[in-house]
């Protein structure tokens, strides 16, 4: 019947509206009795799967060993500029060169030799010059060449020349000359092994120096590391988890109670992630330890699933046969859960696509996608045939533990107290008036009885508002502070050797940038005084290392005029260049020759800035003044080190994802406002997400959290952990007809709060073993997962249970409409009253 008032665009969309929740109900429910119907074929094909491309995934089994390739932003001008550099002066022309590691590291083993507080480095040379020759003399050694810096520096007061009065440490580098051969880079790993040994055996000796080492490859060897040291906290994990569910189940009915329901549900999820695995790796997949987030993910949301089926069975009616209550729990469930299910689809799908610039989070997120469709198809189906076996063991009366029958009422009697608590099906417990025994389940009962009276009091209401207050405060002033995380040990094992030798590099390196390279790749006049100055300018602020400097010197003090063309080449190829400290210039100068004229097509310099501590952000902003500058002036160059193919434009590339992700759910509930349940279900559920989603990245960022592959992954995962639990009670409250809001929100959580509890409670317990795994990967893990489960269960329990009874949806109208009945009713009784007075009488 049509509302009065309500236009009739309004009926419409809410007939569209119940024609499709009804119609989806009705597939679900046909999807509920196509499985109990046909229970082993659906428990036999997803473990025939696991079996299948689970084997596969032991035998293809293969690390990623390209650790650039995976958190350095894939498409960055940085690559194109070390191409163009390396085209320049290639890397075998430059061998005897301090800077020739400017195009990229290749294969090189570095040590800084530090000396005891309150001592001087330099006063240790017989310890220095036996670490040097050791390596030198290692055996399978290769050519090498070696830089050197000081750090700590103590200059000598009022040097005009800044001399050196001490020093705290030195670091010394020998780079290997690979060139690229696949044979040659074989042998470069073994030097870099053999260098780290030498390493740990010179500390030994060396008992008066402090050695820190570092090769190319260690970075790769403590990224892997993290995977191997948390494979038995990981398995520790599942353990809780296993045990958390399996006590959550439990009830004292031993009839009604499902304790090996919930542990079938974590296996099922469990063997789901085994063949998403297994897929992966037959597709070519390898290995990383940012994959080490899958687990926690799907778990997370697989068991959302089992939670939600044991709830709607609970809610079915008990003198249905099990068949049809399977029906009726997946028409309940399944329809929310494929909703939520297709947005973690849609939204690791986003972060799949081509415009993520990250592999790392790419190839995540891809596997990702593929384990949320496995985990929908298990649940359903190898789930849902357990939960057919368990109906069936309900309905006969076994013991939902021991698989006995349970004995009569009159035999538990004759039996002592422990056997008729292990055996007893509630018959006791259940009074006369209650007609639902799964009430008795403790955390519904602790909500219906204790909770839900509680939150919903007024004397409450005010503290919650004051307490999401300081919530928004923090959050927002915590998004205010965000940082990127280009910086590679936030991805590396806490104790590992790469740790280590950055924090003392951090301490005693950090006045100075790395050496980059200022590469003028068109032909330029030199000789032109602007030229000359274009060039100082450009390299003001910095420590320069210049052919171009050297040679105006030289020019100066031999009182030698060099004007024009013909006259500065000639004296630079005749004279300049021939001299003995300036012959390392000539790799630095590339000439070109027609007929009998030369010309300069290129040529570079080294530059080095100073810097505070925060030296990677102040390199960036270096970079960022440079680039524009290439375009601005007259010059034409480039500005490149191998450090900036992580750092260019780093921020930008681990923040697409997210926003695309974000955009995409936003997207999606728009455009189903009308289509949904009810349109106010979707507004209530943006407000939530977004204030979740917000709260999370906040709170991150005060607990010193990074913006890094794996917050980023973390924050993509807190979109669809949010809409996996507020969307149920979001929408079971603006369907609810009770008289008020209050009654509406105690439904609501009585209704889907057990599951929610139970699921974020055994995803919490998940993460505690992360804790202890010594990784910084696997703490900004925990921190980001423990934060998503917090906000998660404070917003489901606590802000939106007093929250949605002061704002809409109002429920005035389903009062009067049962107004109206019950008058109807009170009228219609009156009437039979009237016609049979005999009937009254006799009642």
């Amino acid at each position: 019947m049509r509302r009065p008032g309500a236009p009739a665009s309004w009926i419409w969309w809410r007939m569209l509206r119940q024609v499709l929740r009804r119609g989806l109900q009705s597939f679900c429910h046909r999807l509920g009795l196509c499985v109990s119907r046909h229970p082993v074929f659906f428990l036999t094909v997803p473990a025939v799967l696991t079996i299948t491309f689970g084997l596969s995934a032991l035998n293809r089994f293969q690390p990623e060993g390209d650790l650039e390739r995976l958190v350095a932003p894939s498409h960055s001008l940085a690559k194109i500029e070390r191409s163009l550099a390396s085209s320049l002066f290639p890397l075998d022309q430059s061998k005897s060169q301090l800077y020739s590691d400017l195009h990229t590291p290749g294969r090189y083993g570095r040590v800084i030799l530090l000396s005891p507080p309150g001592d001087n480095i330099l006063l240790q040379a017989e310890g220095i010059l036996q670490t040097h020759r050791a390596v030198l003399e290692m055996k399978d050694g290769r050519n090498s060449f070696i830089g050197h810096q000081l750090g700590g520096v103590v200059e000598v007061p009022n040097s005009k020349d800044q001399r050196v009065k001490s020093a705290r440490a030195i670091q010394i580098t020998y780079y290997l000359q690979t060139y690229g051969s696949a044979t040659q880079d074989l042998i470069g790993e073994k030097w870099e092994n053999e260098f780290c040994k030498l390493m740990r055996k010179l500390q030994e000796e060396h008992q008066d120096l402090q050695l820190y080492s570092l090769a190319s490859f260690s970075l790769w060897r403590d990224f892997h590391k993290s995977s191997i040291l948390a494979r038995s906290k990981v398995l520790v994990s599942l353990m809780l988890i296993l045990t958390t569910a399996t006590l959550s189940s439990s009830m004292k009915d031993c009839l009604r109670g499902k304790p090996f329901l919930g542990l079938l549900g974590v296996l099922t999820v469990c063997i789901s992630i085994i063949t998403a695995a297994g897929i992966f790796f037959i597709t070519d997949g390898k290995y990383n330890s940012t994959l080490l987030g899958i687990p926690f993910f799907a778990m997370g949301h697989g068991t959302k699933g089992v939670f939600e089926l044991l709830s709607g069975w609970r809610r079915t009616k008990e003198n249905l046969p099990f068949k049809d209550r399977v029906a009726d729990a997946y028409s309940d469930v399944m329809v929310t859960y494929t909703m939520t299910s297709s947005l973690y689809f849609i939204t690791f799908g986003m972060g799949a696509s081509p415009f993520t610039n990250i592999e790392a989070v790419k190839v995540f997120c891809q596997n990702m996608c593929v384990s949320i469709l496995l985990n929908y198809f298990y649940i359903f189906s190898f789930f849902g045939s357990c939960l057919v076996f368990a109906g069936q063991l309900e309905q006969n009366r076994y013991h939902s533990i021991f698989c006995c029958k349970i004995p009569s009422a009159e035999y538990l009697d004759r039996k002592p107290v422990w056997f008729q608590t292990v055996m007893s099906d509630g018959h006791q417990q259940t009074s006369h008036h209650e007609t639902n025994p799964y009430q008795h389940h403790f955390i519904q009962h602790f909500l219906r009885e204790h909770y839900n009276e509680w939150i919903t009091n007024i004397y409450v209401k005010p503290f919650v508002v004051i307490l999401y207050l300081i919530y928004a405060s923090f959050s927002f002033m915590g998004c205010l502070q965000i940082s990127d995380g280009a910086n590679i040990i936030n991805l590396l094992a806490s104790d590992s050797p790469s740790i280590s030798y950055a924090m003392v590099q951090q301490k005693y390196f950090s006045n100075y940038s790395p050496v980059i390279g200022f590469y003028v790749y068109e032909p330029l006049e030199y000789w032109n005084n602007s030229v000359q100055e274009d060039l100082q300018r450009l390299c003001s602020g910095f420590t320069a290392v210049s052919w171009v400097e050297q040679y105006y010197q030289f020019l100066k003090v031999s009182n030698i005029s060099a004007n024009n063309k013909s006259d500065f080449i000639s004296v630079l190829q005749s004279s300049f260049l021939k001299k003995p400290e300036f012959q390392h210039f000539r790799n630095d100068i590339i000439f070109s020759k027609a007929g009998d004229e030369s010309n300069i097509i290129a040529s570079r310099l080294y530059l080095v800035a100073r810097t505070s501590r925060d030296k990677q952000k102040e390199v960036i902003e270096v970079l960022e003044k440079l680039r524009p500058l290439s375009l601005s002036k007259s010059i034409r160059f480039i500005v490149f080190n191998p450090s900036f193919v992580f750092m260019d434009h780093y921020s930008l590339s681990v923040t697409v994802p997210v926003l695309i992700a974000g955009f995409g759910v936003l997207l999606v509930l728009i455009l189903t406002f009308f289509l949904v349940i009810h349109p106010l279900g979707n507004f209530w559920l943006i407000l939530s997400v977004t204030s979740i989603e917000l709260g999370v990245l906040g709170l991150m960022t005060l607990w010193n959290v990074d913006m890094d592959c794996i917050s980023i992954l973390c924050l993509i995962y807190t979109f669809n952990f949010a809409i996996d639990h507020c969307a149920p009670l979001l929408y079971t409250f603006v369907l609810a007809t009770e008289h008020t809001r209050t009654q509406c929100i105690k439904s609501s959580l009585q209704e889907h709060g057990t599951a929610i509890l139970q699921n974020v409670t055994s995803f919490l317990i998940g993460l505690v073993p992360l804790l202890f795994v010594p990784s910084n990967l696997t703490f900004t893990l925990f921190k980001c997962l423990l934060l998503t489960g917090s906000c998660t269960l404070l917003h489901c329990f606590v802000i939106l249970p007093v929250f949605l009874t002061f704002f809409p949806p109002s429920k005035k109208h389903h009062k009067k409409k049962k107004r109206a009945k019950r008058k109807e009713r009170e009228e219609i009784e009156c009437i039979e009253i009237q016609e049979n007075p005999d009937h009254v009488t006799t009642v």
